[in-house]
């Protein structure tokens, strides 16, 4: 590993990118923040101002060229991914991309064979939930064999509220269902085959037109089944979590005040209650520390950790089956790429 400071550029000064930038600054070991960038110059100037040594860097790309930043954390908004993921490629710098990695499977595809192209892979895709304690310990258990073959999964995604009335159905499925996409993934060890995006009455409080609540259900490719509720909507606060059925008990991440909860381990239940969290940055922070500070330690070695860019290209194909069945209501298969090939 690298005895140097692991110098980070941050593209897109938002929420995302702003609670990164504290991150760096203050709660990463072996890393600083050097630049940031975003196309308000103003806010990203203002922001960097706040950290001894940090500069704004009106060019995103400039931002991935420049010298004296080693590495980038991509937190802009997806539609402009693509081009910066393969700008970091093209000039051999490791990115922690926040999904999606990009907008379309097409897109994904692109930067795949970029990185096959470079001969080495530089791209982490920020699946958070990879890194929580609890998803992490509930995969570990399920990957044991401890608990029987899984059968069933079961993801709660539960937001506050969404003022926005540009965050329209299909965001629902492509900016928030798409983590759900990747617990599957993450959890079953396998692709999903199809999707099925199923339309309840609508909350009041939803933007007019906004189909809000969802319930997407999955059949992965051993014949496994993963039901997601995504309520952005639900005016309480937030809450994720996900229940594992398996053939010899069952296994709960993401219950508030407790851990791991499983019906085959020692001790009581667990119970549901306390204050909900307000928002992701709360309920995710140590996620979000421990999947920084990784991708830090694992970017001074010169390797890539956590959800790779594949991962990124499959939630996207998923997502882009499941618009598709939210039009329709009907099962949609998902397509992929023949992942050999792109090796």
């Amino acid at each position: 590993m690298s005895t140097q400071d692991l110098r980070v550029g941050i593209i897109g000064v938002g929420m995302m990118g702003a609670d990164h930038a504290e991150r760096v600054a203050h709660r990463i070991a072996g890393a600083r923040l050097v630049a940031v960038s975003d196309p308000d110059t103003a806010r990203a100037g203002a922001l960097a101002a706040r950290y001894d040594g940090a500069r704004m860097i009106a060019d995103p790309l400039a931002l991935v060229a420049d010298d004296d930043v080693d590495a980038v954390i991509i937190a802009s908004p997806g539609f402009v991914h693509e081009e910066q993921v393969l700008a970091c490629i093209a000039n051999g710098k490791f990115a922690m991309c926040e999904k999606p990695l990009t907008m379309d499977s097409e897109s994904s595809l692109r930067v795949l064979r970029a990185e096959r192209d470079a001969g080495r892979a530089l791209i982490q895709v920020g699946f958070m939930r990879r890194f929580d304690p609890q998803y992490a310990q509930l995969q570990q258990l399920l990957a044991s064999g401890q608990l029987g073959r899984t059968l069933l999964l079961h993801n709660t995604h539960r937001n506050k509220t969404v003022p926005n009335p540009e965050f329209r159905s299909e965001m629902i499925v492509r900016d928030s269902l798409v983590h759900e996409v990747d617990v599957a993934r993450f959890m079953f060890g396998e692709e999903i085959t199809t999707i099925q995006v199923l339309s309840p009455a609508p909350t009041s409080h939803a933007c007019e037109g906004v189909i809000d609540p969802q319930v997407a259900v999955f059949t992965m490719a051993g014949g496994g089944i993963v039901t997601n509720e995504v309520f952005v909507n639900c005016q309480v606060g937030y809450e994720v979590r996900c229940e594992a059925v398996s053939e010899r008990g069952t296994a709960i991440a993401g219950r508030p005040q407790t851990g791991l909860y499983t019906t085959l381990a020692e001790g009581g239940e667990g119970y549901w209650g306390g204050l909900a969290d307000p928002d992701f940055t709360v309920r995710f922070n140590r996620a979000y520390d421990l999947e920084i500070q990784a991708w830090a330690d694992a970017s001074r070695r010169g390797s890539v950790v956590g959800a790779t860019s594949w991962d990124g290209y499959a939630a996207t194909a998923v997502c882009a089956a499941g618009m598709e069945s939210l039009a329709s209501g009907a099962p949609v298969a998902v397509a992929l790429a023949d992942r050999e090939i792109l090796q």
